[in-house]
């Protein structure tokens, strides 16, 4: 019976695993930011649940599809070499069937419950990051990243349109700073990476640019930041204590970035940067919902 039991959590871990559901939490933290934003702080609790739900299972959909699209590459990757499809503790075919059910359940949950435009979000950003990213730009150009971006800078336009029907400026502008910041996070471990990358024949940045220009890149895309971020402020779609703590924000990561720049790559350093990354987003996207220019709540 104990054998048994250990079999089926090792089971269900694997199925979590497959899902990246690290990654889900910041699609659904980003998402409901957008909706917030949206709905001028009222929110029907039975929308913001089914959006969430919604979102949250194509998140998931893309992750495991993803896994399954990279399931011989991962095998030669110390990260992800003991995920459960490159070791074949999982069938593929398993693994197939379950990233497309989560995709289909994702649309239909918010084509009748949401909108229409919301469900064909939620699909696109899945296609954009399966098939664009992961079957195409991954193994072909080092521009993967950047490109790949418009996938992961999707969320908060998908919880916008579910409380709005259109997509607005204020929906661009979020999507424009997830866009930003997507590639300067994931190269911070890229680096650390190269030499997997290299073997497993992917021509990310490093692998392809070299070290110098990964880190301008990320100088770039760090520095343009700050204006983006303080976009939100010039529009009046947030108060002055948002733009207070946004450039605070940004400067630290700048500083950080240039900072990282300037010396050799090392795992604590790329560590650090790709940690506090994660957190200035967290704390960006909360000091919108905290500083919004609206009134009311969710009921």
């Amino acid at each position: 019976m104990g054998a048994t039991l250990t079999a089926v959590r090792c089971q269900v871990s694997d199925f979590v695993e497959l899902t990246k559901p690290r990654i889900t939490l910041l699609v659904l933290v980003t998402t409901f930011t957008g909706m917030w934003l949206a709905s001028a702080g009222s929110l029907s609790l039975e929308l913001v649940f089914l959006t969430l739900m919604g979102t949250g299972l194509a998140s998931a959909s893309s992750g495991v599809l993803n896994n399954y699209t990279d399931r011989e590459i991962d095998k030669y990757m110390a990260r992800t070499r003991n995920r459960a499809l490159p070791t074949g503790r999982m069938d593929p075919m398993i693994a197939l069937w379950f990233g497309l059910l989560l995709g289909l359940t994702a649309f239909v949950i918010l084509f009748i419950a949401v909108n229409p435009l919301t469900a064909w979000l939620a699909v696109g950003t899945i296609f954009f990051y399966v098939a664009v990213y992961t079957v195409w730009l991954k193994r072909s150009s080092p521009l993967c990243t950047e490109v790949g971006g418009v996938a992961g800078a999707l969320p908060p336009v998908i919880g916008w349109t579910a409380v709005t029907g259109d997509i607005g400026w204020p929906a661009l502008v979020m999507f424009l700073i997830m866009f930003l910041w997507q590639p300067p996070h994931f190269w911070a471990l890229a680096l650390l990476r190269a030499d997997e990358y290299r073997q497993a024949g992917l021509p990310m940045l490093p692998v392809a640019r070299g070290v110098g220009v990964t880190k301008i890149r990320m100088l770039i895309y760090t520095a343009a930041l700050l204006p983006a971020t303080a976009a939100m402020y010039w529009l009046h779609l947030v108060g002055f204590a948002y733009l207070v703590v946004a450039l605070g924000l940004g400067l630290a990561y700048l500083g950080l970035t240039i900072d990282f720049a300037r010396k050799p790559v090392t795992p604590q350093g790329a560590r650090r940067l790709f940690g506090f990354s994660i957190s200035y987003l967290l704390m960006l996207f909360t000091m919108i919902f905290v500083d919004c220019q609206c009134n009311g709540g969710i009921f």
